[in-house]
């Protein structure tokens, strides 16, 4: 009988048992539930009535407890020692009031308590059994390379030295790709580490999701964390922060970096300081990252590392293909539901996806950068402790999917500061301004496509018209909604 490792090397998916590996045991010895049914004793049932209750209810209920009162119910048993122990309960008791000065201690629970490692009490809950606790632990240290790995020959982003401002509008402006010269000529590339800013930074306040932290502080959560989803430092104000130059190096000296020309062109600069947020700082540990998403207003971007490396999946966006497996849109797209983690989507959904038609996925290794088209799916995540900049820009390619979006969709429009008022009014005059041609060109297939949605319509009100058909002339024949018992038909818009 051949070897049971021989034969998972031939399968055309993720091997699990190698995203296994690396897993330590659960700090409380907690198992996941189905080692219950050959336990002789299970610590759940010292909770009493609450024994009935689901463990995912159990910890949403823990979620309206203050400190005081997880720490009190986290002494009456082991069971709800492990239950309230749980780091997110930890995490938003934080966010929601975090303690004036404080040191990361290598959990939320013992930062908020400030307790050193010394003093958190050692548990044994070997006996207890629970999915809703063990799966964020398992998800937390499950081995990423096995997901970036053996990506099929049809799936690579394309790989390229450099573009053109021309070759991209020709060929490539629809295109994810990744280009690995660019990047090298910047000055931050061969300056930037985590170790050579924190010197002059490391005191500098930056955005890290809900938490503004000293870089010091965050750079020790980067070293010493256990997060399922690791915090995310994404700052839209670090070019201020710290002091950088930004332009072409012919226009501006001393500066740190600059767009390569193939993404030069950005019609959102016509409004000046009016133009929402475009550009960001990105620093996190490995595993941290962004679930499926597209970039806002239907811009496009460009996503540059500097150090560490990226593993993305992409998806491109149409009426005619679903959302990536495990993704959930509403109808007017304005609401995305998935997996509430990374690691859990790869778990879960990362085979279906490279099956699936459209997919494409690739590393972005230190010195590269990637070009994310105007409403592609993507999930991005750091193969190891990464910093990036990205920045996102309208080209002219994608002019008139950002006009559609700034008109149709203002209720998803984001970016922008709360006294820029009527954002599309405000981008078609100045357009109007700047680039006359470009928006008479972006408007006409704006109309176009309102135009050919309308017919669509009509032929399913009243059908595809038919010479053949005797009742054409008439206006009866097709398909409408009628109510009533009168002779006419009420159409409903």
């Amino acid at each position: 009988m051949p070897d049971i490792t021989t034969l998972d090397s031939h399968r055309d998916t993720v091997d699990e048992s190698a995203a296994r590996d690396a897993i330590p045991g659960h700090p409380l010895g907690v198992k996941p539930s189905g080692n219950a049914l050959f336990a002789a004793e299970n610590l759940r049932s010292a909770i009493g009535t609450l024994g009935l209750v689901p463990d995912e209810l159990i910890l949403i209920l823990l979620e309206f407890l203050d400190c005081r009162s997880l720490l009190q119910l986290g002494q009456t048993c082991k069971a709800f020692a492990a239950f309230t122990r749980t780091e997110d309960l930890w995490k938003t008791l934080f966010i929601r009031s975090p303690p004036a000065m404080f040191t990361w201690r290598g959990t939320w629970r013992a930062t908020y308590l400030n307790l050193p490692q010394s003093k958190v009490a050692s548990l044994d809950c070997s006996s207890l059994f629970s999915d809703a606790l063990h799966r964020p632990f398992y998800c937390a240290h499950i081995s990423l390379e096995p997901f970036a790995s053996n990506i099929p020959a049809r799936n690579q982003i394309t790989r390229l030295p450099n573009l053109s401002a021309e070759e991209f509008q020709e060929e490539w402006s629809d295109t994810p790709f990744i280009l690995t010269e660019p990047v090298k000529e910047w000055p931050v590339y061969h300056q930037w580490s985590v170790e050579t800013l924190l010197p002059k930074h490391g005191e500098t306040l930056f955005r890290a999701e809900a938490v503004d932290w000293p870089f010091r502080t965050y750079v020790d959560y980067m070293k010493n964390n256990s997060d399922e989803s690791p915090l995310y430092l994404f700052d839209k104000e670090f070019v201020s922060k710290m002091g950088l130059k930004v332009g072409p190096p012919n226009e501006e000296p001393g500066t740190a970096y600059w767009p390569p020309p193939c993404f030069g062109e950005d019609f959102f600069s016509v409004l000046g300081n009016d133009r929402p947020d475009r550009q960001w700082l990105i620093i996190g540990p490995k595993r941290s990252g962004s679930t499926f998403h597209k970039d806002p207003n239907a811009t496009s971007a460009w996503n540059a590392v500097i150090r560490g490396s990226k593993y993305w999946i992409m998806f491109p966006s149409s009426s005619k293909l679903p959302p990536p497996p495990g993704v959930y849109v509403s109808e007017d797209q304005s609401e995305v539901t998935s997996p509430l983690s990374i690691a859990e989507w790869l778990l879960g959904f990362h085979a279906e996806a490279r099956r699936t038609q459209g997919c494409i996925e690739g590393i972005c290794a230190e010195g590269e950068i990637l070009h994310v088209p105007s409403g592609w799916w993507h999930l991005v995540v750091n193969l190891e402790p990464a910093i990036a900049l990205t920045q996102n820009f309208i080209p002219r390619a994608h002019l008139t999917a950002a006009l559609d979006f700034l008109s149709n969709k203002a209720d998803q429009v984001s970016g922008f500061r709360k006294d820029v008022s009527n954002p599309y009014e405000r981008f078609v005059a100045k357009m109007q301004a700047s680039h006359p041609e470009s928006l008479q060109s972006a408007l006409d297939e704006l109309k176009k496509k309102a135009e050919g949605r309308k017919r669509k319509w009509d032929e399913i009100v009243h059908g595809k018209p038919d010479t053949n058909d005797a009742n054409t002339e008439s206006g009866t024949g097709g398909f409408s909604f009628g109510f009533g018992g009168d002779d006419s038909d009420a159409e409903i818009p």
